[in-house]
């Protein structure tokens, strides 16, 4: 690893990129540039990409399609689907290629694929011919890595560049038009629109849909949203939503999965059937049930918004005599230091009980990342219990043993990821079996 991190530090950036850009032209020449046989949608963002990517298929997959997916959470083609087991949302070039051929040779006629900042700088996208591009939102993250928000923010606009410098495909005989969706709440979706696209659906939820007059643009907006204990709900386009997934944020993740399968040609009321089945989504408010007195969640977020958005859901199933404990860290590394003081103050104002521990630490020492978000706690008035414990699993234990009735125990920050980087290495790590393990050991080791 330190061989590679000097080779990187001494290596023009130039040659870095031409070197990852031939890696992407090699295998889309090994596979044979599987992307042009089928419709591949690729959705971008820093929240709720996985999720959309998740109610898309479904919604896909209910119109009766053949759907690939490649996301942080999963990989599937057609019914076969297995969780992601590397450390990295956006498959690496030939993987995703392969993916691809697989995918066209099992007969699928849609992909979906998760698309990252990363992923972009390393071309990684490049020669996969996308069909439509859908920007979920824009906040701060891996700001460090790109020298800051503005190359984050066009590294991300060149799904849309690609997009419109791509020519349409003639699948069975008619031309797939390209098609952009874009989040019109979200303040930098103006730049999103700039790149053509034969046409362009704006969707969200605050009213706020402005689209330019020049152009084949489309605004669809859900009203009524309401989020509570028992899901979410909303109208989009005179179409009753009612899902039973949980927070606001799930509300926009199925309007834009529901505007996108639009975009394509499936109706609204199709897509309702679809997200109304949908229990809960892998890794995103995962409860855990094992008979124990109090309610156990595990999600992926990890950035400030994603925090926010989560304990807003949880506040709704909140017990006015219970508590809510969460444990949580940061991706160490020297990433994205700014947002760990952000996550403790937003812990802080919305937690009794907080545990901080690992969370991908890698090189870094983990009582130096816990160091940096007790800044943001002990900022704030906080007044309950504040305990670093470095070993996850053990922090995991600790939650639960403090957990009384009525209480709610949330583990942040590893969703489904099935592995934990320490120092070099990448440990196997699934954080559901280990709290259904102490969950067990707690419940019924007892003697």
């Amino acid at each position: 690893m330190a061989i590679k991190k000097i080779i990187r530090t001494i290596t023009p950036e130039s040659f870095i990129s031409a070197y990852h850009c031939s890696l992407a032209f090699l295998a889309a020449l090994w596979y044979r540039f599987p992307s042009e046989s089928m419709v591949v949608i690729g959705i971008t963002g820093t929240k709720g990409k996985s999720s959309t990517i998740f109610m898309l298929a479904k919604i896909l997959e209910g119109a009766g399609l053949k759907v690939g997916v490649s996301s942080s959470i999963m990989f599937k083609i057609n019914e076969n689907e297995w969780l992601n087991p590397y450390h990295m949302t956006m498959a690496g070039r030939f993987r995703l290629q392969q993916f691809l051929y697989q995918a066209k040779t099992a007969g699928c006629t849609h992909v979906l694929i998760e698309t990252t900042s990363e992923g972009i700088k390393q071309h990684r996208h490049r020669f996969i011919n996308f069909d439509v591009a859908v920007f979920t939102n824009l906040s701060p993250e891996h700001i460090e890595a790109h020298g800051g928000f503005e190359n984050y923010k066009r590294a991300k606009g060149k799904l849309f560049e690609a997009l419109s410098r791509t020519k349409q495909k003639t699948l069975n005989g008619k031309k797939i038009e390209k098609i952009a969706v874009v989040n019109t709440d979200n303040e930098h979706a103006a730049y999103f629109m700039e790149f053509h696209a034969d046409k362009t659906y704006g969707f969200g939820i605050r009213g706020m849909c402005a689209l330019p007059a020049e152009g084949r643009h489309v605004c669809a907006e859900a009203s009524g949203v309401v989020a509570s204990a028992d899901g979410v709900s909303f109208t989009l386009e005179k179409v009753p939503f009612r899902l039973r997934v949980l927070g606001e944020f799930n509300a926009v993740n199925a309007v834009c999965a529901s505007v996108t399968a639009y975009s394509i040609g499936i109706p609204y009321a199709a897509a309702r059937t679809a997200l109304e089945k949908i229990e809960e989504i892998p890794g995103r408010m995962k409860f855990i049930k094992e008979g124990q007195k109090f309610i156990a969640i595990i999600d992926f977020a990890h950035t400030p918004g994603s925090f926010e958005q989560v304990f807003a859901a949880v506040r709704t199933l909140k017990d006015p005599k219970g508590r809510i404990i969460a444990v949580f860290g940061s991706a160490g590394g020297g990433r994205d230091v700014w947002k760990r003081p952000e996550l403790g103050a937003i812990a802080a104002k919305n937690a009794d009980i907080i545990f901080l521990t690992a969370d991908d630490p890698y090189q870094e020492s983990v009582e130096a990342i816990c160091d940096d978000i007790k800044k943001g706690i002990t900022a704030l008035p906080f007044r309950g219990k504040l305990e670093v414990i470095p070993d996850r699993r053990m922090a995991i234990k600790a939650a639960m043993e403090a957990a009384r009735w009525n209480d709610i125990v949330l583990f942040i920050g590893k969703g489904t990821e099935q592995t934990i980087a320490i120092g070099d290495e990448k440990l196997p790590w699934n954080e559901e079996e280990i709290v259904i393990q102490e969950l067990r050991n707690m419940l019924y080791d007892r003697t």
